[in-house]
């Protein structure tokens, strides 16, 4: 494992100007550059670079991150390997933690059976193209699906024989057990063993970096399954892989969209056509690793279905993995083909004009649920829409909070004869029983346990930690002398005016994209004030006093802040593009971050300590004023009552009078 320690000093060294200049033609914007997004289809530039704060945002897309973040992302090198490769570039060694012998030797026999994995692989696979050669029968099958030799060449189409046996014209050591682990061979109970492919058509199957990690195949004669995909492997997962999408890739910056097909015949018929915008899901449903990649590629896609039945229901589970991503600035649609036609069999039978006619009509997102959920339910009576408002309630909560989903709430609450705020208060009662909620292994915690109380970042500085464990320091050590025991009497779960507190925020669901806000917790104003002048200089950390730590320490809605200084404090972030580095990437504060990059991209304030200093003492001053007001509410029945709310209203005095 690479150091932290190793990774920020790394990022303090390289400049991202230069690192994405090699990609990316930048211009100068004011304090910043500009360019045109490598991340999505663009034709003006909304892709910045930050020289001082050493990050990257893109306007349109939403994309961005430090240095190392823009070179896996756009190479689709693993982490690792763009740690070495950043590294290399300013002479830099990369460091290994201690690792024990043990676990050395099991990292390289990873890496070797990986490698050798991939070199099977290949051999299969330059075996399965000069078989294509030598077998007029799928010859002739493709040329009836109105393939070119020169598409079957570029998308690198071959052909498994009917042998049983047939890979041990290859591989002369056939019992190897690297072909059982590479999915090429399936070995029976008793020890005997057979090709998995046999009769048919082999599509390679590459990663987004271009690397055969496995293949699919088709009968040319009846028979099932009809297509037969590699086992989950440890170079291919169905789930999280889509055929054709490092092929496709200057289709769909030409097209504007990338569409999703349901199989490899459909992306290979379409090319033939010249759409090269299309990809297939390799015989699962859409995972949210696939709307990752996807909204990646382009911020429009468009889903094909057939228009049966069946085909609606595939939609509607497409549906409902979609809606953890809509946004303002992404486009799905849904295209239903008549029944009984695919893609491939559409464009061969009416051509491709009809067929990007059928295109422009997709069904947008919204009006496909809408409608669907209607056709459900007789909305003509009450026990109808109360069901449809039943149905749709986790729906809703599978969406983040933005302008999309107040849009279609709207329209929905039309449907059911609703006002806004009438669905609005149904929507964020407790779900019914059975309802969907987060899947394992979204790291998220449900609605409303919110960031009161949460701890700072494991590893924060000792002297804020003491301060989260409630010992208040001597008033003298505090810039504002004389603010008394400030904490004192403030009830956890007190809402101060300024805190502007949101409703709770529906679960993150699975796949949630790491860019977008709206998660569990709702940034408040004050805290978005905080995080983003520690984010633009880090260095203010270093300046915080006891006073200032406890008093952040006591309030329940600034969680998101303790975290940060915490974080700050442990890796020494000089800039923001490493702090955004540092946080765990499917953290609330990861989260908040991401969700403040456009604002980071504005200029600097000319004195950050200054503004800083303005923000805690409005903190303090509504945290006396809510003590003084509930000492008033309570009667100030006791002389110890009657004592405090003088000593508060005389330090409330001082603040209003900026004295401290």
């Amino acid at each position: 494992m690479i150091p932290e320690s190793f990774i920020q000093e790394l990022l303090a060294r390289v400049d991202i100007v230069d690192v994405v200049g090699r990609y990316v033609k930048l211009r100068k914007g004011g304090a910043n550059l500009l360019g045109l997004c490598p991340f999505h289809n663009e034709k003006t530039p909304s892709f910045t670079v930050s020289p001082t704060k050493q990050f990257y945002h893109c306007f349109g897309c939403g994309a961005h991150g430090t240095a190392l973040r823009f070179l896996s992302e756009h190479t689709g090198a693993p982490f690792p390997e763009a740690v070495r490769s950043l590294a290399a570039s300013v002479g830099m060694t990369v460091p290994e933690e201690p690792r024990s012998p043990r676990q050395r030797a099991a990292d390289r026999e990873r890496r070797e059976e990986g490698s050798r994995q991939q070199h099977i692989l290949e051999q299969a696979q330059a075996h399965y193209r000069a078989a294509l050669k030598q077998a007029p029968e799928a010859v002739e099958y493709l040329k009836r699906r109105g393939l070119s030799g020169e598409i079957a060449a570029r998308f690198g189409l071959g052909w498994a024989s009917r042998d049983r046996r047939g890979l041990a014209a290859v591989f002369t050591h056939y019992e190897d057990p690297a072909l059982l682990e590479s999915g090429l061979v399936i070995e029976a109970e008793d020890g005997r063993r057979h090709d998995r492919f046999r009769g048919r058509i082999m599509f390679p199957i590459h990663n987004q970096r271009g690397q055969l990690i496995g293949f699919g195949g088709r009968l040319i004669e009846p028979g099932e399954p009809k297509y037969l995909n590699s086992p989950e492997t440890g170079l291919f997962s169905k789930g999280n892989e889509l055929y054709g999408l490092h092929e496709a890739r200057a289709g769909i910056r030409a097209e504007g969209c990338v569409l999703v097909v349901e199989g490899y015949m459909d992306v290979v018929a379409l090319a033939q056509y010249g759409l090269n915008n299309a990809v297939a899901t390799l015989g699962t449903s859409t995972t949210p690793e696939h709307l990752r990649k996807l909204r990646r590629a382009s911020d429009r896609i468009v889903f094909s279905f057939d228009g049966d039945g069946a085909g609606r229901k595939a939609a509607w589970r497409a549906l409902q993995a979609c809606l953890p991503w809509v946004a303002e600035d992404l486009s799905m649609r849904f295209l239903f083909l008549p029944e009984g036609h695919d893609p491939d069999s559409y464009v061969r039978a009416y051509g491709v004009q009809a067929l990007r006619a059928y295109l422009d009509e997709a069904v947008p997102l919204s009006r496909f649920m809408l409608d669907e959920l209607a056709g459900r339910h007789d909305l003509d009576e009450a026990e109808g829409r109360a069901a449809c408002v039943h149905e749709a309630r986790p729906l809703f909560a599978q969406m983040p909070e933005g302008g999309f989903r107040l849009q279609l709430e709207r329209e929905f609450a039309r449907q059911v004869r609703l006002t806004p705020e009438e669905l609005a208060q149904l929507l964020a009662a407790a779900p019914a029983a059975g309802a969907p909620g987060p899947l394992p292994g979204t790291g998220r915690r449900p609605a409303g346990q919110g960031q009161g109380g949460a701890a700072p970042a494991p590893g924060g500085a000792a002297r804020f930690a003491r301060a989260q464990g409630g010992h208040a320091p001597e008033p003298e050590d505090g810039p504002w002398p004389g603010a008394g025991d400030f904490g004192a009497g403030l009830a956890p779960d007190a809402v101060p005016p300024w805190l502007d507190a949101a409703p709770p925020q529906a679960p993150r669901a699975p796949g949630r994209p790491p860019r977008r806000g709206g998660g569990s917790r709702q940034v408040t104003p004050m805290a978005r004030r905080l995080l983003r002048l520690l984010l633009a200089h880090p260095a203010l950390v270093a300046g915080l006093g006891d006073h200032q730590l406890e008093l952040l320490a006591h309030h329940p809605h600034l969680g998101l802040v303790r975290q940060l200084i915490g974080l700050a404090s442990t890796c020494g972030a000089a800039h923001a593009g490493a702090l955004l580095q540092a946080a765990d990437p499917e953290s609330d504060l990861a989260r908040a971050i991401q969700d403040l990059s456009t604002e980071l991209m504005a200029q600097d304030l000319p004195d950050p300590q200054a503004e800083w200093d303005d923000a805690l003492r409005a903190i303090e001053r509504q945290t006396v004023q809510d003590q003084c007001d509930r000492l008033i509410e309570s009667g100030l029945e006791t002389a110890e009552d009657r004592r405090r709310y003088q000593e508060l209203s005389r330090r409330l005095a001082r603040l209003k009078a900026g004295a401290g």
